[in-house]
């Protein structure tokens, strides 16, 4: 009885894990293209509220989980293109810009929330479904926690070997890292620096509401105000310490959705544990991990450099 038991903690965690990872995941994969150009996106906690709100409104009110889904890239995407204009072409400080529009997202997703639903937080019982994978379902213990997941999930685990392709193997993703180091060269190469830095925010955008769409519509199926919690500035940490290599940034999303996982399987478990304590997990492990590997970390050189053509 107790090795069953043990055996449905292990596919919980498992399952918990990937989901945790995934909206972080999403968000990091993102931000390291925006990094990568020479951008700081403290915005995508915003973007990832934004995408979570939108998806879940138009979702519900559509009845259509698809049509939520490319609400939540559309609002994130115009949230890239506004810390871009505002970054970008007018130069202004990109941190100030970033706290900016993560603050305003979360008002007014909370404001709207209010006007729309009232004090109901109504629940749409058609997200959240899941699809089994053929044949690698029925793999004991591991087939249904890793194969019977949420598309998105999949769709995410699998563009980090695309993006790793396009990062280090295509001319997007070389120019993209010129613009990072050292933008006046790639100019002078021939280089559209504001060109290549608003593609970069604007899939760092689009990342970044599905991020909060999966939440809201893929392993939820309702939207509260602050059900983000921080993961926006977690995908950030994950960023640097995976040294802006989607590979690396994996193992650190992995890392960080696993802490997550821990905050239901540990109260499964009957560890215990204060419960306040189980919720603060994830962030130690922030902490921790920064304090053991920071110092390693090297920024891209024009990392929040504004750029200005002329101008070394």
């Amino acid at each position: 009885m107790s090795s069953l038991m043990d055996m449905a903690l292990i596919g919980a965690v498992m399952a918990s894990t990937l989901r945790g990872t995934t909206p972080i995941l999403l968000g990091a994969l993102g931000e390291t293209f925006v990094e990568r150009s020479g951008l700081l996106n403290l915005g995508l906690e915003g973007m990832m509220v934004a995408g979570a709100f939108a998806s879940f409104l138009v979702g519900f009110k559509l009845d259509s989980l698809m049509l939520g889904f490319v609400a939540a890239a559309a609002v994130g995407m115009i949230l890239g293109l506004l810390f871009g204009f505002m970054t970008i072409t007018l130069r202004v400080n990109q941190i100030v810009v970033g706290l900016g529009i993560t603050i305003f997202a979360h008002a007014s997703c909370s404001f709207l929330h209010r006007v729309i639903f009232g004090n109901q937080f109504p629940i749409m019982f058609t997200a959240g479904q899941t699809h089994e994978v053929p044949l690698l379902s029925k793999i004991p213990l591991i087939g249904q926690p890793l194969f019977n997941q949420h598309w998105l999930l999949y769709l995410t685990f699998l563009s980090v070997p695309v993006l790793y392709f396009i990062m280090y193997k295509t001319s997007l993703g070389l120019r993209i890292q010129a613009v990072g180091e050292t933008p006046w060269a790639a100019d002078s190469s021939g280089v559209n620096v504001l060109k290549t830095r608003y593609i970069a925010i604007l899939f760092g955008g689009i990342m970044g509401g599905l991020a909060g769409a999966f939440m809201s519509l893929g392993d939820l199926a309702f939207f509260v105000p602050n059900m983000i919690m921080g993961r926006g500035y977690i995908a950030i940490v994950v960023v640097m310490l995976g040294k802006w290599d989607p590979l690396k940034v994996f193992l650190g999303a992995l890392l960080f959705g696993f802490s997550m996982s821990l905050t239901s399987a540990l109260q499964v478990a009957g560890v215990k544990v204060s419960p306040d304590f189980i919720l603060m997990t994830p962030y130690l492990v922030v902490i921790a991990t920064l304090l053991i590997f920071a110092r390693s970390t090297n920024l891209p050189a024009a990392l929040c450099v504004p750029y200005e053509r002329g101008q070394k």
